[in-house]
């Protein structure tokens, strides 16, 4: 890969079919996300395009074209998490394992820093081990773990939190 050519564009409506798209693959075939059924673009819309300039998606391109997209969202609805972020990122199923991620979430980590983030935390279902290991090889540290907090595909789910302090 040559890294001039990976970019980050905010994720505009442009973006939203194929974002959609990069996330119902992983809604209806792993366990990555939480929901059960696929999302619509206007579900898309909802969650990317939001009014607080803080609260960014951005979509992971290189020579032109959309690979995936990481994003930054609320992590609880209260004012004193206001310093904490929840970031994701999510890749084409074929773009993974092409040393993407990295340079995604570093992007994303300047982002949330520059805009006032103190800590970004990510969940991750705990039997996604390639995610875990991404996010501790990153500086996260797993700070909390909820046993069966999930159901999909007829089975309980673990979540493992990771926590990283990028602003002071």
């Amino acid at each position: 890969m040559n890294r001039e050519e990976l970019s980050f564009a905010e994720i505009g409506e442009e973006h939203l079919a194929e974002a959609t798209d990069i996330y119902n693959y992983y809604v209806l075939n792993t366990t990555v996300s939480f929901h059960t059924e696929g999302l619509t673009v206007q579900d898309m819309k909802r969650n990317m395009l939001t009014r607080d300039p803080r609260f960014k998606s951005y979509a992971v391109m290189l020579g032109g074209e959309m690979q995936g997209y990481v994003l930054i969202t609320r992590h609880k609805n209260k004012q004193a998490y206001d310093v904490t972020g929840e970031i994701s990122v999510y890749l084409k199923p074929e773009c993974t394992g092409k040393k993407l991620g990295r340079p995604a979430l570093a992007f994303i980590e300047r982002v949330a820093a520059e805009h006032g983030f103190h800590t970004l935390v990510a969940t991750v279902c705990s039997e996604n081990a390639p995610s875990r290991s991404f996010f501790e090889s990153s500086g996260y540290e797993q700070s909390a773990y909820y046993r069966e907090i999930g159901r999909k595909f007829g089975r309980w789910l673990d979540i493992a939190v990771y926590q990283k302090i990028v602003g002071a």
